[in-house]
């Protein structure tokens, strides 16, 4: 599938001068380590999302390892290290996914970019006013880890999405990246997602386990999301750069994904900004 620079179309980009658009609705897709599907469930969740009719915007923070792209079979040109170079604009890199989703890709082997500066922070988060206050939901896909660019999209975020899988050091590993964005942002609520989990009763009793640590340690809350199958139609897809959901619309993991919208659907964001980087973000995407 072939980039299409600059697919915005005008009427998206202008607002409508009698009733503006709903709130964009932030969710940030992370995990503690990386194998353990996030980039995947971004992009299949991103467009289940958009067939329910949903505009849907991805933004690849993964900024230095970025790869929504390339699992969706999309050739950038030009990528996040342009914008934040300032050599182009958000709408000049943005993508046309599968069934109408925007992507926007990061870069691949940049080092430079796995640390934002502040003011590479307020370039983006400028751009982004332009683009995500048309769209129904941004969601963005994170590094892996517990680095300050990690922590900083998830603390932007009105959702906190925390992908684990079966593997103890993913637990961990996601363990540790509650408790940072804690003690850093006071992140004290976080949704989780189990991915390639064998069965529902194998992926209940990951998410109590990983409950009963943060409750007894962190003091935060977990909100089970739900539960992504093993499946092996999706290694399939993901080698002919697909999306499982798009591919194989009836492989066990595309029923999960779409039953994900639902609960997706019904993630309520605070009341007030959570944190100066979250009310910075609620001022650019805020209901004009």
């Amino acid at each position: 599938m072939a980039m299409q620079p600059g697919i915005l179309d005008p009427q998206m980009r202008a607002l409508d001068d009698n009733v503006g658009p709903s709130r964009t609705q932030v969710i940030t897709v992370t995990s503690g380590k990386g194998g353990v599907g996030k980039t995947n469930v971004v992009a299949n969740t991103a467009i289940a999302l958009a067939q329910t009719g949903k505009r849907v915007l991805v933004l690849d923070a993964d900024l230095g390892l970025g790869n929504v792209d390339i699992l969706l079979g999309l050739t950038p040109k030009y990528t996040l290290e342009h914008v934040l170079a300032k050599t182009c604009r958000l709408e000049d890199i943005a993508l046309t996914g599968p069934h109408g989703i925007t992507v926007l890709p990061a870069s691949t082997g940049i080092s430079q970019l796995t640390i934002l500066t502040e003011a590479q922070q307020l370039i983006l988060q400028d751009e982004l006013e332009r683009l995500a206050s048309n769209m129904d939901v941004l969601l963005i896909d994170t590094g892996a880890g517990i680095s300050s660019t990690v922590t900083y999209f998830a603390a932007a975020a009105q959702s906190i999405v925390v992908v684990v899988s079966p593997e103890p050091t993913s637990m961990t590993d996601a363990y540790a990246l509650m408790k940072v964005l804690l003690r850093q942002y006071r992140e004290r609520r976080f949704h989780v997602l189990v991915n390639m989990v064998k069965s529902p009763r194998d992926a209940a009793r990951i998410f109590r386990k990983l409950e009963l640590a943060v409750s007894r340690f962190l003091h935060i809350s977990l909100d089970y999301l739900g539960a992504i199958p093993l499946d092996d139609y999706v290694p399939m897809a993901v080698t002919q750069q697909r999306a499982v959901i798009d591919l194989f619309p009836h492989a066990p993991s595309s029923r999960a994904f779409r039953d994900l919208t639902e609960a997706v659907a019904q993630l309520t964001p605070p009341a007030l900004p959570k944190g100066t980087v979250q009310f910075l973000w609620q001022q650019l995407l805020r209901t004009h």
